[in-house]
């Protein structure tokens, strides 16, 4: 997986996509939004430990890359 390292919230700062946060989505239109589909998702420590330094705690991963990361069978 190539990483893309980003300090835009609302982009996967491993693939640059758009990541479908929902509390950034919530914060830049201030319109209440359901829980984030990520509420509801495990993100395994081999993906979380791809992350570069710099956007931990930053952004949130895709969807796209938690299933790659599921699919490629490096997920717990």
């Amino acid at each position: 997986m190539q990483t893309t390292p980003t300090s835009d919230p609302t982009r996967c700062p491993l693939c640059g996509g758009d990541n479908r946060c929902a509390m950034e989505l919530e914060r830049a239109t201030g319109q209440p939004q359901p829980p984030c589909w990520c509420v509801d998702t495990a993100f395994p420590p081999g993906l979380l430990a791809q992350l570069p330094a710099e956007a931990e705690g930053k952004a949130c991963i895709c969807a796209a890359c938690v299933a790659r990361f599921a699919g490629e069978g490096l997920g717990p």
